[in-house]
């Protein structure tokens, strides 16, 4: 479960808030309503950074086009050159 709560929240309640996260919630803490944190456990770390990166690719994807040959025909073209 995520659980927003903002900045002078988490100030006050960082014992329970780090038991939820201890448990598997995720907490965003905000700063007049904008996101500024994320407390995760230790083993989700590596999944933001996934996460992020296919949004990068997936931003990449859409702004590149494909060619109109194949990658086999593209392929045999560099071999000849």
């Amino acid at each position: 479960m995520v659980v927003q709560v903002g900045a002078f929240e988490a100030k006050t309640h960082l014992s329970k808030l780090l038991e939820r996260v201890r448990l598997g919630d995720r907490v965003v803490i905000t700063h007049r309503g904008v996101p500024v944190a994320v407390l995760v456990p230790p083993g989700e770390v590596g999944r933001g950074q996934v996460a992020e990166t296919i949004r990068k690719r997936d931003g990449l994807r859409s702004r590149t086009r494909a060619g109109s040959g194949s990658l086999r025909s593209l392929r045999l073209a560099g071999r000849r050159h």
